[in-house]
């Protein structure tokens, strides 16, 4: 029983890429108009998409069957894995009482919130984004930044358009490690372009959240530091990307970001702290004095005795930080010492996939190489992020029972989530395999090279609809691969330029608006969060539109980097 995809099985071109587009089509009404739970979602999806797959695609039942569990288990493992083992690492930061430490770190920097908010939204977020994504970042910096004074709306305004440059290598770059496995292109070489177009929305952002903390006043005031912070982020994503380590790009970008902040503040001191503050304040006042008395109590409880940051030792500062440095450490052994990366390599099982493997064929006649699957129980991020918490764990000295614990909430909490991915990249296999991505990929290709100055588009879609940049590239990588291989262009290009466009659709993905509101007390108020952010994604969506578009020409193609 073998199966070799039909790029036009129904005829006309147009005519099957309609119907290929049915199982997209499906988790982009499920989700956008209907507000389906992302899981139900996912999983009427993969149903539409098994139901092309066979009656139109004339695939075998049992082989689109076997296609859906091979993607679900990527979704699982490593995805969910690294997802999981990083939001567990920080749990336990906050079980050990050592968060509170490290956000009195932050004021040692400045006593203006409106800095505070940039290296808490940008830096620290980014960190978060590094190390968990899928929304961590911003339930975290969201009740951070109401800590020092912000109201509710604008702290939700200000992390959702801050967790936008870090989100293409977050969850240890997973976005971009899924888009490689899929399109079997290095993922290197994909972070490496992505690196080389991101930066342009990380040089930006910093000026855009002094904007938003204060106004204009705000940013006339701050603009400096703004500009130094985001530029040194720019740069370091940049280095870090094309020659570093694509896993550690956030996590290195954030604290040189940081750490630029923190030189610059030695030399250089911001006015208007004082008046910004209490034009804060009024703000949080009045936005309390227009709500009821069931939507205050729906606020987050916040500490009211804050940790005086000159109380702060040498010793607490560094305890404070010591997990993300440890983080640093085990990647960098892990990732960039060759003798260890292959050792760790070599542990990997691969496991042909009973059923399918074989029995996939290429046009050439010759099996596919995906359905092979590799299982990197030792050399995935999420084991050195688990290694990381136990050593965390140990050195926090937190008991044994507070852990397990934490791995059972955090297993409860994420259990939609793990079925949501799981689902969408099973969605992704059956369209893949059957034939149905590469159909609307030679479509789509039919617009030629003017198609590279819209492929970050299909990114934003995919990342504004599942909330998820991973689920994007999972459902459009291998499209724009096809795409660009019909009509001439870079396939690592347009897949890059999948990755960046998704990062600007994060901030208004309703998944993300609806954990902003809940981490900020606002649940049911996503649209008015929405109208304040909308316009800053399309704007950046432009932006980057007009980059990758330039990049696919002489005019800018020299800004790629060559392998």
């Amino acid at each position: 029983m073998t199966y070799t995809p039909q790029i036009s099985p129904l005829g006309p071109l147009w005519l099957s890429a309609i119907v290929a587009l049915l199982p997209l089509l499906t988790i982009f009404i499920t989700l956008g108009w209907l507000r389906w739970k992302a899981h139900w979602a996912g999983l009427t999806a993969v149903a539409v998409a098994i139901l092309v797959a066979i009656f139109a695609w004339q695939m075998p039942p049992v082989l689109a069957l076997l296609s859906a569990t091979q993607g679900g288990v990527f979704g699982l493992f490593p995805i969910m894995w690294i997802v999981f083992t990083a939001i567990l690492l920080y749990q336990i930061t906050v079980v050990s009482g050592r968060f509170e430490d490290l956000r009195a770190v932050f004021a040692l920097v400045s006593d203006d919130p409106r800095i505070q908010a940039m290296l808490i939204a940008f830096c620290f977020g980014g960190l978060l984004e590094a190390l968990a994504g899928f929304g961590a970042p911003v339930a975290i910096t969201g009740v951070m930044l109401m800590a020092i004074g912000f109201s509710a709306l604008r702290a939700a305004v200000v992390v959702l358009v801050a967790n936008t440059a870090p989100v293409a290598f977050g969850a240890i770059a997973i976005p971009i490690i899924t888009a490689g496995n899929l399109t079997k292109i290095p993922y290197q070489q994909i972070g490496a372009y992505v690196g080389h177009q991101t930066p342009l929305l990380a040089f930006l952002v910093p000026l855009i959240l002094v904007f938003l903390a204060d106004g204009k006043r705000g940013f006339r005031q701050l603009w400096p530091v703004a500009l130094v912070t985001g530029v040194a982020f720019a740069i370091a994503q940049w280095v870090s990307a094309t020659w570093l380590s694509v896993e550690l790009t956030d996590i290195i970008a954030s604290l040189v970001g940081l750490a630029a902040a923190v030189v610059f503040m030695r030399f250089w001191k911001p006015e208007g702290g004082a008046d910004a503050l209490a034009s804060l304040h009024a703000d949080r006042d009045a936005e309390l004095a227009s709500m009821s008395e069931k939507e205050r109590a729906a606020l987050p409880k916040l500490h009211d005795e804050q940790i005086d940051p000159k109380s702060l030792t040498g010793g607490r500062i560094f305890m404070a930080l010591f997990p993300y440095l440890l983080v640093i450490a085990v990647f960098s052994v892990t990732k960039l010492i060759p003798s260890v990366s292959a050792w760790l390599a070599s542990t990997d099982i691969k496991i042909h996939w009973p059923g399918l493997d074989g029995n996939i064929l290429k046009a050439d006649g010759t099996a596919s190489a995906s359905t092979i699957y590799n299982f990197q129980w030792l050399s995935s991020p999420g084991t050195s992020l688990l290694i990381s918490m136990v050593i965390v764990a140990i050195v926090y000295r937190v008991a044994a029972g507070d852990v397990f614990k934490e791995i059972w909430a955090t297993l409860v909490k994420l259990r939609f989530s793990i079925l949501t991915v799981a689902s969408v990249l099973a969605l992704a296999y059956v369209m893949n395999l059957s034939g149905q991505t590469i159909t609307i990929g030679t479509w789509i290709a039919g617009t030629g090279a003017a198609f590279a100055f819209f492929s970050p588009v299909l990114g934003w879609i995919g990342t504004a609809v599942t909330g998820s940049d991973t689920s994007a590239n999972a459902l459009f990588s291998t499209l724009q691969q096809t795409a660009a291989n019909h009509a001439g262009i870079d396939p690592t290009l347009l897949v890059a330029a999948n990755t960046s466009g998704g990062v600007v659709g994060k901030m208004i993905s309703p998944q993300n608006l609806t954990i902003a509101a809940t981490a900020v007390g606002l649940l049911g108020r996503e649209s008015d969060i929405l109208r304040k952010v909308l316009w800053w994604s399309i704007g950046m969506l432009v932006a980057l539109c007009l980059l990758v578009g330039l990049q696919s020409t002489p005019v800018l193609s020299w800004m790629l980097p060559v392998f």
